[in-house]
């Protein structure tokens, strides 16, 4: 087989920020040989000037030959009949894929992917597997640990949604809860592109899903039912941040994030923007004056602030709330605005398991209906909970201040009542067949088994959520009315800088730090200078055979040199930096306390100096007469001075 460095891929690609993009992630798994094309007509002319090309990546939907014209005419050329053919599409129904296969694609991917993504689509296309022979093995043998208990693998994503899982993974863990039947094994994935892939081929027993892409599965034969609610209500709509802007001129021409295109967010997305006016669409289609576009939802704030055509999006919490708590958006609506108590996320489990396993199903739907009823009534120790279980690695920066208020919201995420109710799945069928042309209708009955929730949420009690749909046009003209007449204010705005820091002095002043970014406190030891550094940077420590940088704050705010005293110290902070963290230390003149510091203390930074530049703070706290300079550690470091962590240089002057 082509090894990836010998492998010369032609990628076709309308888009050029997309084709930049797609081509990164390809030189991410080793790929670097990329032809480009902008569409299927200039794709075949360079194939026939390229002959050594192994593998074709293309779009769907292109100007003049698109993809599936494309592998339809290399299909019926002797040259191209076996050359091996990924087609990546922003849709995502089983319909596309099932007519992908039929012209002879290998693979279908939806855009945007993820790397490990893109590598299982190459490696299968180049193993000679097809659409067709994964979707005729697709029953799953469920599979029993050594206990003589089924092991249950179910998938999720990052999203709040999914916090009735990572409470009940939490109670398993801790002994507080004991399955009897089942032992838990969960998996997070990148986005739902695998999610929905790892549920159609059998490779997972069970996931928290979107409700309409377990329908669209469910339609094209995937053997699976839906059986609980994962949540009702839950998700945010954003527009990109830009105070003094009228809402429907931000939005219009602009695309739209969603995290799918079969979603209750593309579904409420769709009809709030019609109220005001807009008429959002796919691209390709010239009617259109806002483009809804698939993301990621975890990247759906990179995307905002990164994209210059970008007005918003909307996704599952806390993404939206972290992306206004960090000053990229603005709120527009909650999704239980327009439609209150709805359904979204479900939970599906393949029929294998249902048909096999009815104890354990029947066992598994009573602690979820538990532990949502535990979240409802503890937000605090579940926010707790949520950030380990959506963030365990910390490449969210996910703060329990912001798990809590999209718990606490009255009109947010709802756990209590996860009965599913199919009038609310014939609704959202009934908008998406009839109103945007996407999904395939299926047989509700058939498709909800509904005998264990019923029981799981019979025996636990509680209140029923019945769920209203709203006028969304009304609802967007009012709401767009009283955003523009109240400008962006919002109690989530400082959310992602309340916690706990460490204050610490320069001078006679206040400085704190997020004490999550504090690994230690040591007092003054031996720093070994380094050669042609910036004069902050006083050297190098040796903390027991770690090679630290050390930068003088004094000396980087440009403040009054100070002569080092009992009460110095240097703080080792731990700073994110691309896929590694790197420890720097500070010296400061003293550190005082840690101390609780709350949204509602927090202001922006004034247009005028604190005793520090002001690309290096992140807000002031009020506290009393004075204040608090909150500094935020990714800004703090250079690159120059970054890279003495660790480096060979910094390593030899500190031995």
């Amino acid at each position: 087989m082509t090894t990836a460095p010998e492998m010369v891929i032609l990628l076709v690609e309308d888009s050029a920020i997309t084709r930049k993009m797609e081509i990164k992630v390809l030189n991410s798994i080793g790929y670097t040989n990329i032809l480009e094309a902008e569409d299927g007509q200039q794709a075949v002319r360079m194939l026939e000037q390229n002959p050594q090309v192994t593998l074709v990546i293309s779009d769907w939907n292109m100007p003049g030959m698109g993809g599936l014209e494309l592998v339809r005419y290399l299909r019926s050329q002797d040259a191209y009949r076996d050359l091996p053919f990924i087609m990546a599409t922003g849709r995502a129904q089983m319909k596309e894929r099932m007519e992908a296969a039929e012209a002879g694609a290998n693979s279908v991917i939806t855009k945007p992917f993820a790397p490990q993504e893109l590598q299982a689509a190459i490696k299968d296309t180049l193993a000679g597997k097809t659409l067709a022979g994964r979707a005729a093995s697709r029953m799953r043998e469920p599979e029993v640990a050594p206990s003589g208990k089924l092991r249950l693998k179910i998938a999720h994503i990052q999203i709040t949604d999914h916090l009735t899982l990572g409470v009940l993974k939490h109670f398993i863990e801790s002994g507080k809860q004991t399955p009897r039947h089942f032992e838990l094994q969960t998996q997070c994935m990148s986005s739902w592109n695998p999610v929905q892939k790892a549920l159609a081929d059998g490779e997972i027993d069970a996931a928290f899903i979107l409700g309409p892409i377990a329908m669209d599965l469910f339609g094209y034969g995937v053997p699976l039912r839906i059986v609980l609610l994962a949540h009702k209500n839950g998700s945010i709509a954003v527009r990109k941040k830009a105070p003094g802007h009228p809402v429907k001129a931000l939005l219009k021409g602009k695309t739209f994030y969603i995290p799918h295109e079969l979603s209750i967010h593309h579904i409420l997305s769709h009809m709030f923007l019609q109220g005001l006016g807009l008429h959002p669409g796919t691209a390709g289609n010239k009617a259109c004056d806002v483009i809804f576009e698939v993301a990621p939802p975890v990247r759906m704030p990179e995307f905002l602030s990164g994209q210059e055509g970008a007005g918003g999006f909307m996704v599952a919490e806390p993404i939206g709330t972290k992306a206004i708590a960090g000053g990229i958006a603005d709120e527009l609506f909650l999704s239980g605005e327009i439609w209150e108590n709805h359904p979204c996320c479900v939970v599906a489990v393949r029929d294998e398991i249902i048909e096999q396993h009815p104890e354990a199903v029947q066992e598994l739907v009573s602690l979820l209906v538990q532990a949502g009823k535990f979240i409802s009534a503890n937000p605090d120790t579940a926010a707790e909970i949520g950030v380990e279980f959506l963030d365990p690695q910390g490449t969210l920066g996910l703060k329990k201040a912001i798990l809590k208020n999209v718990l606490t919201d009255p009109t947010g995420i709802k756990t209590d009542d996860l009965l599913p109710v199919s009038d609310d799945f014939a609704k959202i069928q009934d908008y998406m067949a009839d109103r945007m042309g996407l999904g395939t209708r299926v047989d509700l009955n058939r498709l909800l088994d509904l005998r264990f929730a019923e029981k799981a949420c019979r025996e636990a009690g509680g209140i029923i959520r019945r769920s209203i749909l709203h006028d969304a046009a009304a609802f967007a003209r009012e709401k767009v009315k009283v955003l523009e007449s109240r400008g962006a204010l919002s109690n989530k705005a400082n959310l992602d800088r309340e916690g706990q820091y460490l204050i610490f002095h320069l001078m006679d002043q206040a400085y704190g730090v997020d004490v999550l970014s504090v690994k230690e406190i040591v007092g003054m030891m031996p720093i070994r200078s380094v050669p042609e550094t910036p004069r902050a940077v006083k050297g190098v420590v040796n903390l027991r055979g770690k090679v630290i940088p050390v930068v003088d704050l004094r000396l980087k705010f440009g403040l009054p040199e100070l002569a080092y005293h009992d009460r110095t110290c240097i703080v080792i902070l731990e700073t994110p930096q691309a896929d590694r963290i790197l420890h720097m230390g500070i010296v400061v003149d003293s550190v005082s306390h840690v101390e609780n510091i709350k949204a509602g203390q927090i202001e922006d930074v004034p247009a005028y100096g604190l005793g520090a530049p002001l690309e290096y703070i992140a807000g002031m706290a009020k506290d009393g007469d004075g204040v608090r300079i909150l500094l935020n550690v990714h800004r703090l470091f250079s690159r120059k001075e970054a890279s003495l962590a660790g480096g060979k240089d910094a390593q030899r002057d500190a031995a």
